[in-house]
């Protein structure tokens, strides 16, 4: 139900784009081309502001992963940049290729939601990939 939203705000966007910037439609005040063209940006804006309303967001996709846990920013990482993940209680422990740790505390989190972020960076995680 949420990514319908997100997906609709998404098509709005850009038929709002298209509108204000060709202007395939002609209306009768010159100017409304270019409110359409601006709620179009704000529609983006508040499409790509939706990590920074909620505590606790992770977002992924097969190249990389955004998490973001008690902080106002969050960790954005590539999955072919992670080298090792350890999950110990309610510690998420990455080692990137550079040998640099981020952990992250997962105090607050549901056991349930931390086994399934575990999940996705072994999954996803290119030195879990075993190429034949």
């Amino acid at each position: 139900m949420r990514n319908k939203f997100w997906i609709t705000i998404l098509i709005l966007s850009i038929i709002c784009f298209i509108i204000g910037i060709f202007e395939p439609i002609e209306f009768s005040r010159y100017d409304l081309n270019k409110y359409i063209l601006k709620i179009g940006f704000l529609l983006q804006a508040l499409y790509f502001s939706q990590m920074f309303w909620y505590k606790n967001y992770v977002q992924w996709n097969k190249k990389g992963i955004n998490i973001k846990v008690n902080s106002f920013l969050g960790k954005s990482l590539s999955f072919d940049q992670v080298k090792t993940t350890e999950l110990n209680e309610k510690t998420l422990i990455i080692t990137k290729d550079n040998g640099k740790k981020i952990t992250i505390d997962l105090n607050e989190i549901a056991e349930s939601d931390t086994r399934k972020l575990n999940e996705i960076l072994v999954k996803y995680t290119i030195a879990n990939t075993v190429y034949n």
